[in-house]
Formats: C-alpha cells, sequence, structure tokens
C-alpha cells in the first residue's frame, strides 16, 4: 500500500494506537501492584528468545498482553513509537508499506523491540547503523521501583537509557520506545563472494566495512557465513526498486545453502520483506535438528510452522521432557553441552577466532556480521553503553553459532563455553547474554558494567524487586 493511500487514515489509527497503548500501560501497573512485595518482579510472558533456563517462580507476574503494538508511524519525520512488546515482525509489517524499516531488524521475527533494546540484537546494517538500541530517541521504562519514567540521551534519567541497553529486565522494561527509521526500496540484490582462506575474508570484509563498497558496487547489507576452513562467503546486499525475478526460500529451497558454490561470485535477488527474513524460516540452519531440511519432510511440514518460532517450542519441549538426552542414552551415547552463543571480536580477529573455533568446537557453520557504534561517545572518550563497552570507532565481528557438542567425562559443566568465554576475553571482545554463561562474579562485573550498573540499580530498583544481572545471566535465577 502507498503512502497515498493510508494518509487519510493516519490522525484516527494514531489515536486508536495510543488509546490501546495507555490501556496496556494500565494493566501493567495493575499487575506490578499485585505483585506481592517480597516477590521478584517478573514478566508473565509464555515465550522468550532466550536459551538459558531460569527459576520456577508461583508469584504473579507484569501483564505486558496489552503492549505489542505499533502505537504510530511517523513517515515524514521517519519515526515509529512502538510498544516495548512488539514482535519485529508486526513492526516491519506496519513500516514497510511506508517504504521505510528500522534501521536493524534482528534476524527472527518473533524478537521484541524491548528485547533486542535490553537485550542487544544485530543484523546486516549494524556495519553502518550499528545495534537497534542506538537508533532509539527514547523509552518509557517500568522500573523496579514501580514508576514509569521516559529516559532520553540527555534528559534527567540518560544514564538509564545508556546503562539500560544489556540490562536484560533488570534494570526495568520498556513500555514504549521511539525508534528512527530509515528509507528502503523493494529488492535486495545479492552477491554471495566465495573465500577460500579465513585470512583473506578478514582483510575484505575490513575493507567493505570501511569503504561501503565492494569492486565499485555500493553495500547496504553485510554478513557473511563460515563452513569451514577453506569455505567461507560475504553476502553483499544492496537496495534496488529495479524489477526482475526473486528467489523464494519459504518454500523447498534453502537459504544458507543458495550460498554455496565452487568460486567466485554468486548473485541473487530477494524482496526487501523477503530479505529481512531470510533467516528466520530455518532458523538459519538449526532447522536440521528437526528434519525440517529433508526434502522428504520439508515437502509435508506446513509453511505455517518453517519459522523460527515454532522450533523454539521445540527445543524448549526437548529442554523440558530432556528428550534428546533420553534418546543419546538409549545409544549409550554421553549427553551434549549446548553452545548457543553470539560473541564479538575485534576485526583483526576474525580469523584467529574462526580458526580457533574451527578447531576447538566442533560446530558449523558459523555466522559472521560486523558492526560499529554509531554514536562516537563522549569528548573524553569513553564508551557510550556501559553495560556492553564496545569501543567507538572500532569495527567488530558478531559471531553466531547455535548447537550443541559431546560433553567429555571429567571436563567441568560448560567446558565449551567456559573456553569460549575464555578466548573471547583473551580476544578484547564480548560475548551476549542471553544464553548460558560461566564467569566468576568479579569478571563479570569488569565485563559487564560493574560500578556503573551498581549505581544504576540503586537509583533505579531501590528495593531489589529485579534480579541482578549476574544472578539472572550466569546463576539462572
Amino acid at each position: 500500500m502507498s503512502l497515498l493511500g493510508r494518509a487519510g487514515h493516519e490522525p484516527a489509527a494514531r489515536e486508536s494506537g495510543y488509546a490501546a497503548h495507555r490501556a496496556g500501560v494500565e494493566r501493567l501497573l495493575a499487575s506490578y501492584r499485585a505483585i506481592p512485595s517480597g516477590a521478584v518482579v517478573r514478566l508473565a510472558k509464555k515465550t522468550s528468545n532466550l536459551f538459558r533456563a531460569r527459576a520456577a517462580t508461583t508469584a504473579p507476574g507484569l501483564d505486558v498482553s496489552g503492549l505489542g503494538q505499533v502505537i504510530a508511524v511517523d513517515p515524514r519525520a521517519r519515526t515509529a513509537d512502538v510498544a516495548g512488546m512488539t514482535t519485529y515482525e508486526d513492526l516491519v509489517a506496519a513500516t514497510l508499506p511506508y517504504g521505510l524499516a528500522p534501521l536493524v531488524v534482528p534476524q527472527l521475527k518473533t524478537i521484541t523491540l524491548g528485547g533486542a533494546v535490553t537485550g542487544l540484537g544485530i543484523e546486516s546494517t549494524s556495519f553502518r547503523n550499528g545495534l537497534p538500541h542506538e537508533s532509539v530517541l527514547e523509552m518509557d521504562i517500568l522500573t523496579g521501583a514501580g514508576e514509569i519514567v521516559t529516559a532520553t540521551p540527555t534528559g534527567e534519567h540518560a544514564d538509564l537509557f545508556h546503562g539500560f541497553p544489556n540490562s536484560y529486565g533488570t534494570l526495568g522494561y520498556s513500555v514504549r520506545l521511539k525508534i528512527e527509521l530509515e528509507a528502503v526500496k523493494p529488492y535486495v540484490a545479492l552477491r554471495h563472494v566465495r573465500f577460500h582462506d579465513l585470512r583473506t575474508l578478514e582483510t575484505e570484509l575490513e575493507r567493505i566495512v570501511t569503504e561501503r563498497s565492494y569492486q565499485g558496487e555500493q553495500v547496504d547489507y553485510l554478513d557473511g557465513v563460515v563452513f569451514s576452513a577453506t569455505e567461507s562467503y560475504l553476502t553483499l546486499g544492496r537496495q534496488t526498486d529495479e524489477p526482475g525475478p526473486v528467489s523464494d526460500y519459504t518454500g523447498m529451497d534453502i537459504y544458507y545453502r543458495s550460498l554455496q558454490h565452487d568460486d567466485g561470485v554468486r548473485t541473487d535477488r530477494l524482496t526487501i520483506a523477503d530479505y529481512l527474513w531470510r533467516w528466520d524460516t530455518d532458523w538459519f540452519w538449526c532447522s536440521r535438528a528437526f528434519g525440517t531440511q529433508n526434502p522428504k519432510i520439508r515437502r509435508f511440514w506446513p509453511k505455517s510452522l518453517r519459522r523460527s518460532s515454532f522450533y523454539w517450542k521445540l527445543v524448549a519441549l526437548d529442554r523440558k521432557y530432556h528428550v534428546d538426552d533420553r534418546r543419546r542414552a538409549r545409544k549409550g551415547l554421553a549427553p551434549q553441552e549446548r553452545v548457543v552463543q553470539d560473541i564479538e571480536v575485534p576485526v583483526h580477529r576474525t580469523a584467529d577466532f574462526a580458526e580457533w573455533f574451527l578447531r576447538e568446537i566442533p560446530i558449523e557453520p558459523i555466522w559472521l556480521c560486523p558492526l560499529r557504534l554509531r554514536e562516537t561517545g563522549a569528548a573524553d572518550g569513553s564508551r557510550p553503553w556501559p553495560l556492553y563497552p564496545l569501543e567507538p570507532r572500532h569495527t567488530y565481528v558478531n559471531f553466531g553459532f547455535w548447537s550443541a557438542v559431546p560433553t567429555v567425562p571429567g571436563r567441568p559443566e560448560g567446558a565449551a563455553n567456559r573456553a569460549i568465554e575464555k578466548i573471547v576475553s583473551e580476544f578484547d571482545g564480548h560475548k551476549s547474554l542471553y544464553s548460558d554463561a560461566y564467569y566468576d562474579e568479579a569478571e563479570f562485573a569488569q565485563l559487564y558494567g560493574g560500578q556503573t550498573y551498581t549505581a544504576l540499580k540503586n537509583r533505579y530498583d531501590p528495593d531489589q524487586r529485579l534480579l541482578n544481572l549476574y544472578s539472572k545471566a550466569v546463576q539462572r535465577k
């Protein structure tokens, strides 16, 4: 639908959106007041994109059922007001008709905007647009004290604005976010560039990030996949409005397999919507664990259930009933250690980390995604996001790997994850906290905010109604 086609409905839709949001906020506040004073405040939310266990609770949770909508889109200002529990699937559906999209759209449809900001997100625009929280203009946040405050980069609650990313709901929950949008074109033209060694890939990746072009052609989107030390790819996307045929990877064809070829460059085209959700249909490549990539099974697997949210439900069932561990035990095999992580290392350690990982951790493929912070930091050179302190004006590369490895008798719990944490720290990198973590408390504080986090916790959650970050991320409470 064109912008002109929607313009006449904007005022009514905007007022309706804000009215629904106000009602949702009232339900949220009422649910907060209903939680016993000694109970930990949590979301009453059945679904999640986290991959770490947490302790069960019998206390009621926060009612966020009225906070899942796009409140309003302003196509002229290129902004959107969005409730905190709105999924990116719904957000993108609301903005694309205007020829707009969020500056960073994380790969999976049911990631929420609030979740991507408080828990970090990344995608193939991150080399030019940074991380999702960097396109936030202001946030309404329900704090641990039960107050809703509006946090902006320079206002009274600027400390919370900058400390909120990577706090994972331990400082509060976003109720409303106002975000920047960017113009997008209807199609994305892709080039899958093959590399036979990781050192060459690293050099070319760094150059593309700097120049934002490859062989004279603009690069708007950039990510990659490592299949082995001798087979890796960078995928370069360019926005275009040129008409032409497009591929469809929601059916029998599988997106990540389309990258592979013997040498040189393979080209492809997708609609902008299919590009943004190219990884969701097969949950990157994790759908192979369920047999969905087998053509005989895929043909009969309902298309509506080829999506990350359904695969996540299958994983949750396996975690609850230990299906895979029981199957392995019947075959005399040891249980597996889950290795589901995203980490970042400086770009000049890209090949070092990839070579170490391929040698030490038997998981492939690996996803690559370069990023640079948008915000340059304060005049004194301080880092702008203290709970995930990447250096301004530096390029990092995110590695994503999501599988399991066999446990080894005599090795400590989480041995593979601990080894990854150690090498990432040695390479001056960072690890996201959506999955298992094994840091001791002192190292964790050094990596994830330290005294800055403590000060924020004391100001915005003085009665400790919310879990602290170490308890939630490492102790699994």
